[in-house]
């Protein structure tokens, strides 16, 4: 893990304010791991400019908290909302994520702009990824 670290994955201003534990399990850190070592790192390298983890794991109180899907890969340790500083730069990003994927650098289940590149959503699933490009 070179750019991204678990804990970082699992900081979270809003389960700090409402006292909840975020704490991942063995399996999820797991799949954290693999998320950095997979996705993250090789982006982050790839783009050689900074980008912060808005959220990442969210335990089920936590992604109830922030009004997350019940369904959201946050919770299993497989997804991860990225900022690389402003819209103009995520969707810069966005389109340097997608063509990652087109050259056959990284494969991930879902790359998302959500609300017009306010972030951009990432996730991956060992073995089953989807590699879907959607806008939300």
């Amino acid at each position: 893990m070179k750019y991204f670290t678990i804990d970082e994955l699992c900081r979270s201003t809003t389960a700090k304010s409402k006292g909840i534990d975020n704490t991942p399990t063995p399996e999820i850190r797991a799949k954290l791991q693999t998320l950095i070592e997979e996705l993250l790192d090789p982006i982050r390298e790839s783009w050689s400019q900074a980008i912060t983890v808005n959220s990442g794991y969210r335990c089920p109180d936590l992604n109830a908290a922030v009004g997350g899907v019940a369904t959201s890969q946050h919770q299993k340790g497989e997804a991860a909302d990225l900022n690389a500083g402003d819209p103009t730069k995520n969707k810069m990003l966005f389109n340097k994520i997608a063509d990652l994927q087109k050259a056959g650098m990284i494969q991930f289940d879902q790359l998302i702009d959500e609300s017009h590149y306010k972030w951009v959503h990432i996730s991956y699933r060992s073995g089953n990824n989807r590699n879907q490009v959607l806008h939300l």
